[in-house]
Order: structure tokens, then C-alpha cells, then sequence
């Protein structure tokens, strides 16, 4: 079972606490609450963890910390928020770390000087339990797990999954005990950036189980009260950040009045947990009097829905995507994108494994062609599955139980920036 405790709090069986025996491993998986992707990436190793007790070299009686970094700073600010000022008018100051310079040849290193300065208390956190492994799903957070290991000399490996199909430059790149990436690519980016072959391990992005479970699309629509005798097209609107899902929405709501000429199509929106917004669309619905449209409520089970679906309409964040790939779902990636969403569509795009349209007009297009051509989805469909890495999450348990037997000392440092060779793909 999961836990998340607050920053200083420790966790103990009622063993522990009446010392009859030796405390209980750990092993923290450490997001951030920027947008829902890093959360869920650490929840399915959490999940996998579980899963594998007893097993794989996971101890039996094994606790798993699955932790938000921002709960553990000095100053304390709404990741969300943060991240959605970025994709206004500030947007190439966070779109540059994407390019040339800091994924390329310059690279961080690694040091103290951040967690000293503003995570003393995951250090604390660090010092007190003193996990058996550390597992980051997010920047912020692998270098944090860094600086706290050289603060306290403590010897545990720090395990990195970018949960995007490429790596931006800022991740800890020669304290990183592993790096469990999506593709060759992204392996080939971490090569000039003197990481060890060793360290690079190809494992897909992890998502929840059942993706790879197959029920029949019958039995999924019937779940969910979709119609069995038209392709569904699943359109997934949710607001985890504020403004990029703005323009998304936008560029949506101006396809509504064409809908309605697709007869062998039925479009299920789904809002996740944005309730005002789901009315909204149910008001818009009924004036207008379409009738190949729904409105689903929250989703927990995003598999069966997934099974039950012909084509997805979602913007290019790494976990969603990778459910998509892994649910076997084609896919339509809406609006422009910067950063690693940018890179996202560039790769999937790339291979053939979506389609992207810009503007509604675009989605329109899409849309058409792929009713008049069915073929398009089949050949997604081939071209996604070298990508399908459902077991992804197990992977990355086993390699990092692998590594915990391992010694990991590392140099003390209060920051490092070096210098890479030539990266073999500039975006």
C-alpha cells in the first residue's frame, strides 16, 4: 500500500513501534504536482511495488513513500500554477531548456547548493528513514534525492524516468545511478552527455495497470453507455493545468457545430474532475440539439474507456499519450505544443503513431479523413506498438531492486555544470 506522508513525518508498523523488530524498508518515489503526468508515473511504480512484494528482490515487508517534492520546500507554491505561466507570454524562458544549449552541450551536473538552500526538510526526511532507493518522475525532485544523499552520505541509488519521449538538460546526469527512458532516442541523448551505458536502461513510461488487459469493445462500451454501432471518438478535455487546456478547449468548442455531420461517429468528451465545465458542455449540447455527443462524468478505470474507444483527441502530455499506447488507442494530438509536449508530437508524429492537427479547422480535416479511411487507424495502431511498453512500471521495480544491492558512492559537491559531446538528435 501507498503512502504519502507529510514532510517530517515517518510512518511505522506496529512492529516497528514496539521494537520486536528491525525497521521496514523504504523505497520513496518522489514526484512533483506539476500537472497530473509525474504523479501518475510514481503512483504505477508505487502500484508495481505492491504488486511484487516477496518477489524480484522486493522485500515483503517493504514500505513505499510516494512523495510530492513541493510538500518539502522552504517556500511553498502551486506547481500547477507555476507551470501554467510558462505557456503565456514567459513561454520562451521555459521552452529555451528545450533547445540547443541546455540539451546539449551544457549540462548540470549534480550538488548541494539546491537542497541546502531549499529542501532541507526532504533531507531530514532523507537522514531519518533512509530509503533503500530513491525513484524521481521529476527534475526538481531527482535533484533534490541527489543533494540530499551528499548532504548525508547516505548510500542509496537515484533512479530518473522523464516522463516525456526526451530529456531536457537539467536532470542530474552524472548522479543518476539509472536512467529508465521510453526509446532508443532519448538513450541516444543521454550518450553524449557521458552517462554510462550501464546507467541507461529502455523500460517505456510507466503507466497503471490494465492497459494491457483486452476486454472486448462491447463489453467496455456497455460500461461506459456508449453506442456499439459507431467508431467512438474519445475527447479528453481535463484542466490538471489551467492554461494550455484554455486553448485546447477552444480549439474544441469551435469543431462543435461539424459533429454533427459525422453519422458513424459518436463523440464522448470527458472534462476529469472540472465539474463546472462538464455542465457547461451539457448546456452547449442540448441547445444545439446534438445528439452523437456525451458527456462522460470522472473516470477512474481510463483503460476500459480506452478499450472502448476508436480514436482519442488529447494533448500531447508523455502519460497520457503513453496510456493511449498502451490501450492500443489511435491517436489525434489538438494544438500547438512547446517544450516536451513539443517533443512529444514531433515523436509520435514522426513514427506514425498519431496524427496532429493545430487548428480546429485542422481537427475537422482529420477527422474526415480517417472516417473516410479507416486504414489510417490500423496503421497508428502498427506503428504505436514500437513504443507499447505496458510492463514498463515492473521493469523499472526490478532494475532499481538490482541497483539497491549495489554500491553507489558518489562524490560531494556543492554544484557541477560540464560540458557534453554533440547530442545525436537536435530538435
Amino acid at each position: 500500500m501507498t503512502t504519502e506522508p507529510k514532510a517530517g513525518t515517518h510512518m511505522q508498523s506496529s512492529d516497528s513501534l514496539s521494537g520486536s523488530a528491525a525497521p521496514e524498508p523504504v523505497i520513496t518515489i518522489v514526484h512533483a504536482s506539476v500537472g497530473s503526468g509525474h504523479k501518475a508515473a510514481a503512483n504505477a511504480v508505487a502500484e508495481a511495488v505492491e504488486r511484487m512484494r516477496g518477489t524480484d528482490g522486493v522485500p515483503q515487508n517493504i514500505r513505499i513513500d510516494v512523495l510530492d517534492i513541493l510538500d518539502y520546500g522552504r517556500i511553498k507554491f502551486d506547481g500547477n500554477k507555476t507551470a501554467a505561466a510558462f505557456t503565456g507570454a514567459t513561454r520562451p524562458i521555459y521552452d529555451i531548456t528545450w533547445r540547443y544549449t541546455l540539451t546539449g552541450r551544457l549540462l548540470w551536473g549534480g550538488g548541494t547548493a539546491w537542497s541546502r538552500v531549499m529542501f532541507p526538510a526532504f533531507t531530514e526526511y532523507v537522514r531519518t528513514h533512509n530509503p533503500i532507493a530513491l525513484i524521481c518522475t521529476h527534475i526538481t525532485a531527482a535533484n533534490v534525492a541527489v543533494g540530499a544523499r551528499m548532504i548525508t552520505g547516505q548510500d542509496y541509488p537515484v533512479v530518473c524516468i522523464p516522463t516525456d519521449y526526451e530529456i531536457e538538460g537539467w536532470w542530474p546526469h552524472l548522479d543518476t545511478d539509472l536512467f529508465c527512458v521510453a526509446t532508443e532516442f532519448m538513450a541516444e541523448t543521454l550518450r553524449p552527455r557521458k552517462v554510462r551505458e550501464s546507467n541507461i536502461l529502455i523500460t517505456g513510461i510507466p503507466v497503471r495497470g490494465g492497459f494491457e488487459f483486452c476486454e472486448s469493445k462491447e463489453e467496455s462500451r456497455k460500461r461506459f453507455g456508449l453506442p456499439l454501432d459507431k467508431k467512438i471518438v474519445l475527447i479528453m478535455a481535463g484542466a490538471s493545468l489551467p492554461q494550455p487546456y484554455v486553448r485546447f478547449r477552444a480549439a474544441i468548442e469551435q469543431t462543435l457545430p461539424y459533429l454533427r455531420s459525422f453519422d458513424d461517429m459518436h463523440f464522448a468528451f470527458l472534462p476529469g474532475k472540472d465539474k463546472d465545465y462538464a455542465e457547461k458542455l451539457k448546456r452547449t449540447f442540448s441547445g444545439m440539439k446534438l445528439e452523437n455527443v456525451c458527456v462522460l462524468d470522472y473516470v477512474e478505470d481510463m483503460a476500459s474507456l480506452m478499450h472502448a474507444s476508436d480514436v482519442a483527441v488529447l494533448k500531447s502530455g508523455g502519460l497520457a499519450v503513453t496510456e493511449c499506447i498502451c490501450a492500443r488507442l489511435p491517436m489525434i494530438l489538438l494544438g500547438k505544443s512547446y517544450g516536451q509536449e513539443k517533443a512529444n508530437t514531433v515523436m509520435l508524429t514522426g513514427i506514425g503513431a498519431s496524427m496532429h492537427a493545430t487548428t480546429a479547422r485542422e481537427l475537422i480535416i482529420t477527422l474526415k479523413h480517417l472516417d473516410n479511411n479507416p486504414a489510417s487507424l490500423d496503421a497508428m495502431l502498427i506503428n504505436g506498438d514500437t513504443l507499447r511498453k505496458p510492463h514498463a512500471a515492473e521493469d523499472i521495480v526490478r532494475a532499481t531492486m538490482r541497483r539497491a544491492q549495489e554500491p553507489c558512492k558518489h562524490r560531494r559537491r556543492l554544484i557541477k555544470f560540464y560540458i557534453g559531446g554533440k547530442p545525436a538528435h537536435i530538435r
